[in-house]
């Protein structure tokens, strides 16, 4: 598709006024463990009587890692390596993503090297493949399938984060539950338990976790929560016995450790840059509001949304460009279909990955959302700007949020400078940085 500067939908935009913007601050609540810290606090959950005794001298052990960008990844996975080291066993890695990284054991190592996660780094073996194995069905009668090495090994832990989904609501949303059923579960498992749309997941999710821990290897889960700064802030090993009943309980401290664009509403938010490391969704619509299907909701309400580029380390896996607005033509020639598309035959969800109005330019992007607002002053245009989902401590604000923020309307949002007009350079790349 050819997108140029210079023609009619340039014509269109060359006029539209873009408001003045601000920097301003959020402030969250801070928990956080430091990363010098983080191999002392595995070791220390680790070391508990009932954990550590699942064990044993000779074991080979796998350890789950996921597909997302997950703060201090590599830490924690090298502290787990470490301590199963400690007890005189042998610690693979395997690769817990469904159908992510192209669904190919090769595309799926090559998202674990994107974290820092790889043989030498780590220190042992990662052993990928797409070979499942079927353990029987759960309870509501669908197939549930495990990753075949992670199967045959002598005990599997559960690494993975614990945090609310971008697509449905219930007591098991990502966390242990899902890694086992989904991430461990390779593509036949993430589709049969996505089979039945996001209506469904929420159910599926704990019938297949079920069967996998009756059937299954699993020692414990090792979970990560984060706060709202992209920070680790607090690490839990879960015998496997305990699994089901405490994962609902962490999932209430993630919903409360969970940034959020605290302002509520505007008219158009633009995300400069969308990716596999923020969200399965490009970006997480818990803060966004581009929620994929029905069943969740929250975020920040906007008319339109604009998405500028993708990080690179999602591989042209651009999911999420269908919830935008419109897009520039820097982000849609980064996009490989052959990395999105299987992700949404896998789990039904089509939305996502659906291509919206395409513009050459950061400026016209941001341009076509206020030109196409409905019931709007253009004087009092409330236009919001986010580095990204998952970093949002400092953002931008256009003029008409001002005088509400340096009056404290919004507590816990600060001014940082004063409303003064955006930069583009000559190719109509925002260049103006947010801090």
């Amino acid at each position: 598709m050819e997108v140029k500067r210079g023609g009619v939908v340039s014509k269109l935009l060359e006029n539209v006024k873009i408001p003045k913007m601000f920097r301003a601050k959020q402030s969250f609540p801070r928990p956080r463990i430091s990363p010098e810290d983080i191999p002392g606090v595995v070791f220390d959950e680790l070391s508990r009587a009932k954990i550590s005794n699942q064990i044993k001298n000779g074991m080979h052990i796998a350890i789950t890692a996921g597909s997302r960008g997950i703060a201090n990844v590599d830490i924690i996975t090298k502290a787990i390596v470490d301590f199963v080291k400690s007890r005189q066993a042998h610690p693979f890695i395997v690769p817990a993503m469904g159908s992510h990284g192209g669904a190919t054991a090769e595309g799926q190592q090559e998202l674990l090297a994107g974290y820092n996660i790889t043989e030498k780094t780590m220190g042992c073996p990662i052993k990928s493949c797409m070979d499942t194995v079927l353990l029987g069905h759960s309870e509501i009668g669908k197939p549930v399938y495990l990753d075949k090495l992670a199967y045959e090994s002598d005990g599997i832990i559960v690494s993975c984060r614990l945090k609310p989904h971008n697509a449905f609501r219930g007591p098991y949303e990502s966390g242990p539950c899902k890694m086992m059923a989904i991430g461990l579960g390779k593509q036949a498992g993430a589709e049969v338990v996505h089979s039945d749309g996001m209506g469904k997941i929420a159910q599926h999710i704990p019938a297949a976790a079920r069967v996998i821990l009756d059937k299954a290897p699993i020692l414990f889960a090792i979970p990560c929560i984060e706060n709202a700064f992209d920070e680790t802030c607090k690490i839990e090993a879960i015998h496997k016995e305990d699994i089901l009943g405490r994962e609902p309980e962490l999932l209430k401290y993630a919903f409360e450790n969970m940034p959020q664009l605290i302002i509520g509403e505007g008219d158009v938010l633009i995300v400069d840059e969308i990716g596999k490391n923020y969200s399965g969704t490009g970006v997480d619509p818990n803060i966004t509001g581009t929620f994929s299907t029905d069943y969740a909701s929250g975020g920040v309400k906007v008319q339109r949304t604009c998405m500028l580029d993708i990080t690179e380390c999602s591989h042209g896996n651009g999911l999420g460009t269908g919830l935008a607005s419109t897009i520039t033509k820097r982000l849609f020639d980064k996009l490989d279909p052959e990395k999105m598309y299987p992700n949404c035959l896998t789990s039904t969800v089509l939305k996502s990955a659906g291509i919206p109005i395409v513009v050459a330019t950061d400026k016209e992007a941001v341009q076509l959302c206020i030109r196409t607002l409905n019931n709007v002053d253009n004087d009092k245009i409330r236009m919001i700007r986010i580095p990204n989902s998952l970093h949002i401590e400092h953002i931008m604000l256009s003029e008409a949020y001002y005088e509400d923020v340096i009056h404290g309307k919004y507590e816990g949002v600060q001014a940082e400078s004063q409303p003064d007009y955006m930069e583009f350079d000559s190719e109509g790349t925002l260049i103006t940085a947010i801090e």
